[in-house]
């Protein structure tokens, strides 16, 4: 069974959700420099391990910020795969849609986005083989 692993919050003013949800619920908001001179602004709503970065807590999630866009309109909730290339075969076949490809984050997995057979956007992460 895949999990729900990682969350991202919509935004249009990026400042102001950071002053929200960190001041109402407390949660631990940092900046992460990415390739391509990218920042994305994650969110810690429990304590992590420092070597793996996985929530202490088991059935826990963490997750992050993301700019507002056609692609990411509302809330998007991000399950684990083995294989985001075979997931999406899946999706596809079950009348979703892959919304492009797989972005990669360096030194721990990948990312995609695709729509459900009801028009919501979801994420998919599979982990970066090490080894």
């Amino acid at each position: 069974m895949d999990k729900v692993v990682h969350f991202e919050i919509s935004f249009d003013d990026l400042d102001r959700a950071k002053d929200f949800y960190g001041s109402v619920f407390g949660w631990s908001i940092m900046d992460w420099e990415m390739p391509g001179g990218m920042v994305y602004t994650g969110i810690r709503t429990v304590d992590v391990d420092e070597e793996t970065y996985m929530p202490k807590e088991p059935g826990a999630i963490n997750g992050g910020f993301a700019k507002r866009s056609a692609e990411t309109p509302s809330p998007v909730i991000t399950i684990n795969v083995d294989s985001i290339d075979e997931a999406v075969k899946k999706i596809e076949a079950g009348g979703g849609k892959s919304l492009g490809p797989k972005g990669e984050v360096p030194d721990m997995g990948y990312y995609a986005y695709f729509k459900d057979s009801e028009g919501n956007v979801m994420g998919l992460w599979e982990n970066m083989k090490k080894g």
